[in-house]
């Protein structure tokens, strides 16, 4: 699993297009995040073969994040341009829903772009260097 973590001063979307015809349709004209944790992550092929530890590490990274930046907003969003290796489609969302889940429990308001769908966005990165952090998991 790869990782861009981003804290966000303003992050907004507004979808684009469906790419993925299994998933639902949306009818959202998007949505707009202030003083948030922006993460684009994107599921590997290696990653099936992984447990319940690739949720853990998933969730304690965004937390490690968020703390550094005293934020429990967190947005999601699918970025399949981080590596070459990609898993397929039907894994992301049930592991997303599982680190949603964690996060919530723990006092977060956790965001979600629509899977499955290209979003336009715009984003406003704060300027310290830990506003901008790549992870391998």
């Amino acid at each position: 699993m790869k990782l861009l973590l981003f804290f966000a001063k303003s992050f907004e979307y507004r979808p684009f297009k469906k790419v993925l015809d299994h998933v639902e349709d949306v009818s959202t004209q998007g949505a707009k995040w202030s003083n948030t944790v922006v993460v684009f992550f994107q599921f590997e092929e290696e990653d099936l073969e992984k447990g319940p530890e690739l949720v853990r590490k998933l969730v304690k990274n965004i937390k490690w994040i968020s703390g550094k930046f005293s934020t429990k907003t967190v947005v999601f969003h699918s970025f399949n341009h981080l590596s070459s290796s990609k898993a397929p489609s039907w894994f992301a969302q049930p592991k997303i829903d599982q680190a949603k889940k964690r996060l919530e429990n723990s006092g977060y308001t956790v965001g979600e772009t629509p899977y499955g769908y290209l979003n336009e966005w715009s984003i406003h990165v704060s300027g310290e260097s830990l506003a901008k952090v790549f992870k391998e998991l």
